[in-house]
């Protein structure tokens, strides 16, 4: 309860505040520039321009169009847009294939709204969608969603790599449209040369991602010129057959298909699904949920300019313009190359060939250039993006030891380890072979993620956080929660089990870095936290004491420690005492509390959290300054805790306890932590505080109607009980101060054998057998009563039945002598009743013993206290009790 009287420190700030230089230097981060650089040698400031950074010139090159609407469009055309239409509308219909497109870019744009307010909520540094979901959820939640992330990257890679090679064969293999057996067609073959596209991917990005940045113009230019002479060629080619390629074995002497040209009958003839078979998966069924898969794993791009985040100019303005207008862009064109394809395909020809374009082009060389350029920069965006994931997680130490080898792997700024690590995995990836399955997978893991972005996003908006503040307008609660729910739906809609695996995986990802992961502790903020005191604080104001009731009464435990070196084995225990209650830890520091300078509690808090983190104790810590121990603790009994979580019990360590072991530095003690140094916790003297004071505070604890318990010798408990042989838990139901007939059924005794059966409740306590210790030899002569001892012994077997309290009745044999002494000596009397406690105590782990009502007056408090001292001498662990409200029911 007592700590030194505060003295002056010195802090490094010359403004008195410590945390001035800290704050300083976070400015500083966010500006750009060290901690050094906000003062100029000369003393005086230099000003430093908000947005500008240290790396700008080296990497934070890109802008807009380049780094984000160029990646995206490229990333959200990839190839779909030239390999897969033809699969979408001829077994979907056109009326089902703008619905998908409809739902899947509600999501995305929700999705993008949920972006566009992260990134628009503070700055935003490289690692892109990782860097804002973790600095949002937390470590352990963004360390997880990162992780599925960056395998969203690898898998999208490998789909478009799939892609590329697919578009690739059919332009070049035996039936190529351009020139026939040029390559050969094969699984082997088609995986030889999807590794070789990887490694060709490999080396660009060990050159650097800088150069690809820049040639996305270019390439977004080729796309769109190709894509251009394709609208143009559906418009302008009349009708044609066009050849079935041979990689397609589930048609047997069908060379060709019909393609009609606009033509109202074939838009009417493919506005309804007409499911067939894939020929391109040995022949599975298509249905609405593959694809769905298949069409929303093309247009998963929207992460790819916030992927770039390290490398843009401006993040929080690129980020949001960029991504949109690329949304919008996508949207457009896919929805007139869908009713282009309807008006004038047969369905037949868009089920048994998903590369009718080239057939159907006035330049067939177009549709080649253009799904090879669109697939190879989306599959080396993919790649880039992974790989600056990786590169933050490890910076992040969320894996410790396991990704040391990033960082160190790193030349120019460009994570060479964390390339050569994602080509592996696509490699990998590249062995399922059927694009169509890797879609499913790619699109699975995507909508997790994008799950994640609106989870945060309406996480922060329901918890109100005050910071939550993101200049883009357009984002509300009720785009996240569509994107959110958006999200839920598609991803079990197009696989299941991919769904089920993919969320099982994250919540053990998100355990295993709550448990294990170095960065648990770090200072990015918790979106859990926001949510938890929002949700805290509604169910505080639900919970009314004027509703309390008996049957559902807990412990709510103030302890009041003077010494947590001493007091470990009793914070332990009352741990175990509180029963799921509510557990305040409170300290008294004894000083002036309007001096000048910092308050004193300031510092000392964090110290109670760590030992609260150490002890492993579900505690809170309630601190306070003043001038006496008293006064202090008065504070602490009427102000700990909140709303109807107050405590109602407390407990005080003995004053003045014989024995003071340092248990956070004693070589054989369990508590051991040399962190705890006697700085932090110094061995303090109680001499100040003086018994009549002590009996004061234990009257203010009743007159506060509050339960009472006074703890001793719990030097002496061990944290394995096992080892000392202990069996019982003893419960003395008698005052041994005045005696009287009922003293077992009162108030005082009942809490305390509910107190004692708390504890043998819990654990490794309910090993121990409680017994109820009944001084009832001679009972009639001492209490000058007529009922026999045999029917007091019933009375109590009976009480604690109905108090459904397992409990044995031990018979106390030498009590006679023990009263004999009562009126002769005073001293002899209470020296007996410790021999007779001691007697039976052998075996005893914790001893309760019924507690008095303290004096009204204080010239009889001495008294008092020395003989709550005599009695309990040489005990066990002891806990003198005494209840002032009943906390035991008989009734349902």
């Amino acid at each position: 309860m007592l700590a030194p009287e505060t003295g002056s420190t010195n802090y490094a700030s010359s403004d008195g505040n410590p945390n001035t230089n800290t704050f300083m230097r976070k400015i500083s981060g966010i500006l750009g520039v060290s901690s050094s650089e906000t003062h100029a040698s000369d003393g005086g400031p230099t000003y430093v321009e908000f947005g500008t950074f240290n790396e700008t010139s080296e990497t934070r090159t890109l802008g807009t169009f380049a780094g984000v609407f160029s990646p995206v469009t490229l990333s959200m055309f990839s190839a779909l847009i030239f390999l897969r239409m033809g699969y979408i509308v001829g077994n979907a219909g056109l009326i089902v294939t703008l619905l998908q497109f409809a739902i899947a870019y509600v999501i995305l744009v929700s999705t993008v709204a949920s972006v566009c307010a992260i990134s628009t909520n503070g700055a935003v540094e490289g690692g892109g969608a990782y860097f804002m979901i973790s600095r949002t959820l937390g470590p352990e939640f963004g360390g997880s969603i990162g992780t599925l992330f960056f395998f969203a990257n690898i898998v999208s890679s490998a789909l478009c790599i799939s892609g590329c090679i697919e578009g690739l064969v059919e332009n070049f293999g035996p039936s190529g449209y351009l020139l026939k057996g040029i390559i050969p067609d094969g699984v082997w073959w088609k995986f030889l040369y999807c590794s070789g596209l990887n490694t060709l991917n490999l080396l660009v990005c060990l050159i650097g991602a800088g150069m690809f940045a820049k040639t996305t113009v270019f390439i977004l230019a080729i796309v769109c010129s190709c894509l251009g002479i394709t609208v143009f060629s559906f418009i302008y080619q009349g009708s044609m057959m066009v050849d079935i390629p041979e990689s397609n074995k589930l048609v047997h002497n069908i060379t060709q298909a019909n393609y009609t040209g606009l033509n109202i009958q074939t838009l009417s003839d493919n506005l309804y699904p007409q499911y067939g078979i894939d020929y391109t998966s040995h022949g599975d069924l298509v249905t609405f949920s593959t694809v769905f898969g298949v069409l929303f794993s093309g247009v998963t791009g929207i992460m790819a300019g916030a992927n770039m985040s390290g490398e843009l100019k401006s993040p929080g303005k690129s980020i949001p313009s960029g991504t949109l207008s690329a949304v919008a862009f996508t949207f457009i064109i896919y929805l007139v190359v869908s009713v282009l394809t309807a008006a004038t395909c047969s369905p037949f020809l868009m089920q048994n060939n998903y590369l009718f374009m080239a057939g159907v082009s006035v330049i067939p060389t177009t549709v080649a250039v253009g799904l090879l350029t669109a697939t190879w920069s989306a599959s080396l965006s993919n790649v880039i993006g992974g790989s600056r994931v990786l590169e933050a997680l490890s910076k992040d130490n969320v894996y410790g030891p396991l990704l040391s080898f990033i960082p160190k792997g790193t030349w120019r700024g460009n994570p060479i380890a964390a390339v050569l690590v994602s080509w592996i995995l696509v490699q990998q990836v590249l062995l399922i072979g059927s694009l169509n399955l890797i879609a499913q997978l790619n699109s699975v893991l995507f909508l997790l993620s994008y799950l994640a972005t609106n989870l945060a996003c309406l996480g922060l908006e329901v918890a109100s956080a005050p910071n939550f503040r993101p200049s883009f307008i357009y984002f509300t609660w009720h785009t996240a929660f569509i994107g959110l729910m958006g999200t839920i739906i598609m991803m079990f809609v197009i696989s299941p089990i991919y769904s089920a695996s993919s969320i099982l995986l994250c919540t053990l990802l998100v355990m295993l870095l709550h448990l294990f992961s170095p960065s648990k502790e770090a200072q990015w903020g918790s979106i859990s936290q926001a949510l938890i005191f929002h949700q805290v604080r509604k169910y505080l104001l639900l919970l009314d004491s004027r509703k309390d009731h008996v049957k559902f009464w807990r412990p709510q435990v103030l302890l009041l420690v003077n010494n947590p070196r001493t007091a470990c084995p009793l914070i332990d225990f009352v741990n175990v005492l509180k029963k799921g209650g509510l557990y305040v830890l409170g300290h008294v520091i004894k000083g002036d509390s309007n001096t000048a300078g910092p308050d004193p509690t300031l510092e000392a808090n964090s110290h109670w959290l760590n030992l609260i983190d150490h002890l492993k104790v579900k505690a809170f810590v309630e601190l306070t300054v003043a001038n006496t121990v008293r006064e202090g603790s008065k504070h602490l009994m009427r102000i700990s805790g909140m709303g109807a979580m107050k405590p109602n019990t407390v407990i005080l360590g003995f004053l003045g306890d014989e024995y003071s072991e340092d248990f956070l530095r004693s070589n054989e003690s369990s508590y051991r932590n040399l962190e705890f140094s006697s700085e932090v916790f110094p061995l303090e003297d109680e001499s100040s505080l003086q018994p009549v004071e002590y009996i004061q505070i234990m009257s203010d604890v009743l007159k506060l109607k509050k339960n009472l318990c006074i703890c001793r010798n719990f030097y002496k408990l061990k944290k394995d009980l096992n080892k000392d042989g202990h069996q019982f838990i003893d419960v003395w139901p008698v005052n041994f101060l005045n005696p009287a007939e009922n003293d077992a059924f009162d108030v005082i005794s009942l809490f305390m054998m509910q107190l004692a059966c708390i504890v043998n409740m819990v654990n490794v306590w309910s090993k121990l057998k409680m017994r109820i210790c009944v001084c009832d030899e001679a009972r009639q002569a001492s209490f000058s009563i007529n009922s026999s001892p045999q029917s007091y012994a019933e009375k109590l077997s009976s009480l604690l039945k109905d108090l459904r309290i397992q409990a044995e009745i031990c018979h106390v044999s030498s009590w006679k002598n023990v009263i004999e002494a009562r009126y002769d000596n005073s001293d002899d009397y209470f020296e007996r009743i410790n021999n007779l406690i001691v007697q039976g105590s052998e075996d005893t782990a914790v001893t309760f013993i019924y507690l008095p009502t303290p004096p009204s007056t204080d010239d009889a408090a001495e008294s008092y206290f020395r003989k709550l001292e005599m009695i309990s001498n040489n005990l066990p662990p002891t806990i003198f009790v005494h209840g002032v409200n009943m906390v035991t029911s008989t009734t349902l």
